[in-house]
């Protein structure tokens, strides 16, 4: 393992994954609040600088202003260069959530860009209703308890109230 300037790695053109924007937020923010990291699990290169495995990384680099990064060179023959490309990504395990709802905290899993089944992070309620009081909205929220429903049915009307007076909304199936 070497350190090299990031600007000398090349993406992969042929890399079979991609990263959305929340998604890539959060490989950002943790490559900023925990470079170490990057020690543990350099870019994986061919000897001419294509990334076969990092992709994204590296461009969470770029986008951090990380100069310099730990860089393994494989001088695999083409073959394995692909095997590695797909096995690097494969999940070969699986979470166990119970495990993991005992003894992480949720938050900060989300933060450090876990998915977890079933919690999305709340919408912005503002965002959702806009600037137009005369326009008719229409979604779906899905909520895991009764109690969430009755919390999230309060705060919508707070809302309305101090943003449209006078305005209702319609709860049916436990979905508003």
């Amino acid at each position: 393992m070497e350190r090299l300037p990031v600007s000398k790695l090349k993406a992969n053109p042929n890399n079979p994954r991609v990263i959305r924007d929340e998604k890539f937020k959060k490989l950002v923010k943790s490559i900023q609040e925990f470079p170490e990291m990057l020690e543990a699990r350099p870019v994986v290169v061919n000897p001419d600088m294509v990334v076969l495995g990092g992709n994204m990384r590296l461009k969470a680099l770029r986008e951090a202003g990380v100069e310099e990064a730990p860089v393994y060179i494989a001088s695999w023959d083409e073959v394995k260069q692909r095997q590695f490309i797909i096995k690097d990504n494969v999940g070969f395990g699986e979470w166990d959530w119970d495990a993991l709802a005992n003894e992480w905290n949720e938050e900060e899993l989300q933060d450090w860009g876990l998915d977890i089944p079933g919690f999305e992070e709340e919408p912005d309620l503002e965002d959702l209703i806009g600037e137009d009081k005369d326009k008719a909205a229409t979604m779906k929220i899905t909520f895991e308890s009764p109690e969430q429903l009755q919390k999230a049915e309060i705060d919508i009307q707070e809302l309305l109230d101090r943003k449209f007076p006078g305005a209702y909304f319609s709860v049916s199936a436990g979905e508003i």
